[in-house]
């Protein structure tokens, strides 16, 4: 569950409390929410109850649902009854279900076997270039994002993997973690994502479109991070392997094509009309168990209950915070936020060009205190109508929102990569901050790309006729 960082505020330089320092800080924070309650009415009312149960440290999913019960209990005459009702009928959407499908297929992935064979194809195709591990590792990572949905899960399953062979190479450790927290974050880009479910649920988006939309996408900044990464192995003198033999690509390949079978299953389903994206998830994750167990048998029966309690114990977590911020969205469309919201921002004549610019400050601002699942839950139903009525299309606006929530995945206080990065590399979360830096710039430039060039994302889409 996500937490906001609490502030630390009224100590001095040796440690010792300031009474008159806390209250200025205090005062502040209180003068600017109240200002934010009388200038924005109700609307300024429920972000300033919002922001002040954050500022506590209370975690965002709580802290969604007590904004609500206030608001509604004191400032309302809706019966809390109708609370209860919300809390049910709100998670009641089939597509809901494809959340903990592909948590428990990304797991089966994960300790199955299937990282560590896409590593040794990605390696015996591109190996013998300049950082040639490096630069296998991302491409297993993208390779592992076409088939996983979750980015801390391809960090874990292919940089447990990857790091400590690329340190015993000779590779500096900040490398090689620099290169695996970056690279991680296309599990959210690729094809099945855990945060395009929650946008489409959101906004009543494709989730099929949504799937595909990501795919040209996650290829540029694939390209675009194995180049950041081949230029600094390049100037350095980082080592290259030995270049593999045709022989031996086609061997490595065949080990890795079960696991890579399932981007076919995935896309081939979704676009014949075989299947719904929600039974897209059931598929990988059946297909996920019988590959792990029974082909390549990396994963014993007796471990599954593990498997299956972890995936549980994350699927509830995540299914917490979207019942808090249904109840939200409740909250928001009894107030008529949203379009209340929407008709400012209109009303500032920002264009199409100053509103996506605006948006991804918003984002980017947001992702240093929440974590993606609660921004996209919070902010997407806020500025997607506002989105629509500039002509802006929804899977557009879903991919540039989901490039948002890879860049904050990568940088502190609350980037998940960098936290699972540090377990795997045992370097304090400050090594790692700095280590990410120029694949952090690459990915803002990648940003900007995504942010104006709507057809790299809703060229495919179209042509498979998703929209």
């Amino acid at each position: 569950m996500s937490a906001v960082k609490t502030i630390e505020v009224g100590f001095e330089e040796d440690g010792t409390w300031s009474k008159k320092k806390a209250a200025t800080w205090l005062g502040g924070i209180a003068l600017i929410l109240l200002a934010l309650c009388f200038v924005g009415g109700k609307v300024g009312i429920v972000f300033a109850l919002l922001v002040l149960l954050m500022l506590t440290g209370i975690p965002v999913s709580i802290a969604l649902g007590l904004t609500v019960l206030m608001f509604l209990y004191l400032l309302t005459h809706v019966p809390i009854e109708a609370v209860a009702l919300k809390l049910f009928s709100g998670i009641e959407k089939f597509e809901i279900m494809a959340i903990p499908l592909f948590i428990l297929a990304g797991n089966f992935l994960t300790h199955g076997g299937v990282a560590k064979r896409m590593i040794g194809f990605a390696t015996s195709l591109i190996g013998h270039w300049h950082g040639g591990l490096a630069l296998a590792g991302i491409i297993a990572c993208a390779l592992f994002a076409l088939v996983c949905g979750s980015s801390v899960a391809t960090v874990v399953a292919i940089g447990s993997i990857i790091l400590p062979a690329m340190i015993k190479q000779g590779y500096p450790k900040a490398f090689g973690a620099g290169v695996i927290i970056t690279a991680g974050s296309l599990g959210i880009l690729m094809l099945p994502s855990i945060p395009k479910v929650i946008y489409a649920i959101s906004t009543n988006t494709s989730i099929g479109a949504l799937f595909l939309a990501g795919l040209f996408p996650g290829i540029l900044l694939t390209v675009m991070l194995c180049g950041t990464t081949w230029v600094i192995a390049r100037k350095n003198g980082y080592p290259r392997m030995r270049k593999s033999t045709w022989g031996q690509r086609w061997k490595a390949f065949r080990k890795s094509v079960w696991g890579l079978m399932l981007v076919v299953i995935i896309i081939g389903g979704i676009t014949k009309g075989i299947f719904t994206p929600t039974e897209a998830a059931a598929m990988s994750a059946v297909y996920a168990f019988l590959i792990a167990v029974f082909v390549y048998k990396d994963l014993p029966m007796k471990k599954v209950p593990e498997v299956l309690r972890r995936s549980a114990s994350l699927s509830a977590m995540l299914l917490y915070i979207i019942t808090n911020a249904v109840l939200f969205s409740f909250l928001m469309a009894h107030e008529n936020i949203p379009q209340q919201m929407a008709d400012w921002i209109l009303a500032k004549d920002l264009g199409q060009a100053g509103f996506l610019f605006f948006t991804n400050i918003l984002l980017l601002l947001a992702g240093n205190v929440m974590e993606p699942s609660s921004i996209i839950l919070v902010m997407a139903p806020i500025l997607h109508p506002a989105a629509i009525r500039l002509g802006i299309d929804a899977v557009h606006f879903g991919i540039m929102i989901d490039a948002n929530m890879e860049i904050g995945l990568c940088h502190p206080p609350v980037g998940l990569n960098l936290y699972v990065a540090s377990g795997i590399s045992k370097m304090t979360i400050s090594e790692l901050t700095v280590a990410v830096i120029p694949w952090l710039c690459t990915m803002l430039v990648f940003l900007v790309i995504v942010t104006y060039w709507p057809g790299l994302s809703l060229w495919l889409p179209r042509a498979m006729g998703l929209m």
